[in-house]
């Protein structure tokens, strides 16, 4: 049997190797505590060697491989966050600001924290990683939850979607930031080395991580896993190999007591993360349902947005979500695509450009005027435009737009689009694009992007922009006027209302991109009326084509006294927006 150390000389620092040699070779002497490092700080204190089951090269290359996955997993955490915050509140700059600042904040207070815990190193990160992974793993699904059941925007809980991602990206940040000393702590146990040296190989280790966690998330975990079960399945990697890094390799230095409360925990989160996992998809049907309501009859996520369609049975109009945004209301929808579509069509109107409008009501509305040739639709999603085509109740709403020899669909991004296309090719531009606060269409409101539309326009040509609401974001609507100007395209104005059928007659409300789906019960902060910006390379005249079937919803007094109230709300003065300077 190996002898325990002699007691030291008094003064002197406690001593591994003098009495039992290297880490390897106290592997007989399992039950000495003398010989142990004592991580309340006893004979072979925080500074000693660990003694691992494996030699000290092995040790090292598995801590390692622990830094590499853990740092995988933290960030798509963060990316999870920031994905889920701008799906289910919008504006994806801002939020994405907000959880990078708050959780890289955060990981700076983890590390001053996890100073005190550098003598329990291991207990510490185990203990640290199991809570990270039921913290990490199950975020998306609370919040997810809490913008469900509580409206997401209104009465007490208004604001709650974003105290809670500000929590999240806050505790989250915490205990990413105090893994660093404790690894640090760790890999020094196994091998001692020149601080330098374990510095740069524990953060190439976390830098590589990252880089496979970054590209894991969107080419792996959403498109195959989902936002929920992605998460839910990263925090079971978190806690498996957090556990086994500690439990496996570094048990030693854990108390009989410690390995069994640390193994007790890790066997609650893996349950409890299990168990959301086996639930997620009744958990996901269930919320959508208090999103949408009960009559939710398609529901699919293509790999550029969620499709949600309600509606169109027992004597209830079609709605359209996007990302949980209402794009398409059945009841009211003619308003804004006859006000989109009229007045850009009162002149030549052989070839139409429809940018946008995968749901074909646009299209519907071209094809009504007589001499139309040509409408090529181009639209991100694929997808949308053949659900468009085939489902029963968005077909009949559109009126088979798709069906017809004259239209084209093509897919992909409208601004690559744009730059090949051959100037003067088009006489009708309709601009049927997200609000440009939304920050993914930024780019489509933007001086570049209508410098490209003009030289694609015919010389005598029309371009329709839907610019938002003018009564909700008068400074975004104007902005986007005077960005066209800016690329030589003279503009008017004008604003249709939305009859919004639970308010009275003269209510109105955006089914464009708002907050979040309107709810009954709930009071939505959807801003008033659809604003339009009718452009050319001359002054445009605003009026209808008296060759064409009669608008449903639009008279020539009525675009006259809509051309009135949204020339009230100018703002002179703006700049442009552009590529590099985003004004929205």
């Amino acid at each position: 049997m190996i002898e325990p150390h002699a007691p030291a000389p008094p003064g002197s620092p406690p001593s591994w190797g003098d009495a039992c040699g290297p880490s390897d070779a106290c592997d007989a002497c399992d039950a000495c505590d003398a010989c142990g490092p004592s991580e309340a700080g006893g004979p072979g204190g925080p500074e000693a060697t660990a003694r691992l089951p494996v030699r000290p090269a092995v040790g090292r290359f598995l801590v390692l491989a622990g830094v590499f996955v853990c740092a995988a997993c933290g960030l798509v955490y963060e990316l999870e966050l920031v994905a889920l915050a701008s799906y289910l509140i919008g504006d994806s700059v801002t939020q994405a600001s907000v959880v990078l600042s708050v959780m890289v904040f955060a990981m700076g207070l983890g590390s001053l924290a996890a100073k005190r815990l550098r003598g329990l190193a291991a207990a510490g990160f185990g203990a640290l990683e199991a809570v990270l992974a039921l913290v990490g793993g199950s975020s998306a699904m609370v919040l997810y939850a809490v913008f469900a059941w509580t409206g997401g925007w209104g009465g007490l809980w208004a604001d709650g979607p974003r105290v809670l991602l500000v929590a999240f990206s806050l505790a989250i940040g915490v205990l990413i930031g105090a893994e660093v000393p404790l690894l640090m702590e760790l890999i020094q146990r196994v091998r001692r080395q020149d601080p330098g040296g374990a510095v740069a190989d524990l953060f190439a280790a976390d830098y590589v991580g990252a880089l496979v966690g970054g590209l894991a998330f969107p080419f792996v975990l959403l498109p195959f896993l989902g936002q929920l079960t992605g998460a839910l399945l990263t925090g079971t990697v978190n806690a498996v190999v957090g556990a086994a890094l500690v439990l496996g390799l570094f048990r030693r230095d854990l108390t009989r007591r410690a390995r069994w409360l640390l193994l007790a925990a890790n066997v609650v989160v893996l349950a409890l993360l299990a168990t959301a996992t086996v639930l997620a998809d009744d958990f996901e049907r269930a919320a959508r349902q208090a999103v949408y309501g009960q009559d939710v009859r398609v529901a699919v996520r293509t790999d550029v947005q969620e499709v949600v369609l309600t509606g169109d049975t027992d004597g209830r109009p079609l709605d359209l979500f996007l990302d949980g945004r209402l794009r398409v209301r059945g009841s009211d929808e003619r308003r804004y695509h006859e006000a989109l579509v009229h007045p850009a069509m009162s002149g030549p109107h052989a070839r139409v450009l429809v940018l946008g409008g995968g749901d074909g009501l646009a299209v519907r509305e071209v094809l009504r005027h007589p001499g139309v040739r040509r409408v090529d639709v181009v639209e991100l999603d694929p997808q949308l435009a053949r659900l468009a085509r085939h489902d029963p109740g968005l077909s009949a709403l559109n009126e088979h737009a798709y069906g017809d020899a004259r239209v084209h669909t093509g897919t992909g991004d409208a601004f690559r689009r744009l730059r090949s296309t051959p100037s003067g090719t088009y006489d009708v531009v309709i601009s049927d694009l997200p609000d440009p606060a939304v920050t993914a269409s930024t780019k489509l409101y933007s001086q570049e992007f209508y410098g490209l539309l003009r030289r694609v326009l015919a010389p005598d040509g029309r371009l329709v922009v839907h610019a938002g609401p003018v009564s909700a974001h008068p400074r975004a609507f104007w902005t986007v006027d005077a960005t066209l100007r800016a690329a030589g395209l003279p503009t008017v104005a004008y604003r249709v209302g939305a009859r919004d059928p639970g308010s009275g007659p003269d209510a109105a409300s955006e089914p464009g991109p708002t907050p979040g789906p309107d709810r009954t019960g709930a009071a939505p902060r959807a801003p008033r009326g659809w604003g339009f910006l009718l452009a050319a390379r001359t002054p445009p005249v605003l009026r209808l084509d008296p060759a064409a079937p009669r608008p449903h919803t639009l008279t020539p007094d009525s675009l006259t006294r809509d051309a009135r109230d949204a020339a009230r709300t100018r703002m002179p003065g703006l700049p442009p927006s552009t590529l590099v300077h985003p004004r929205y």
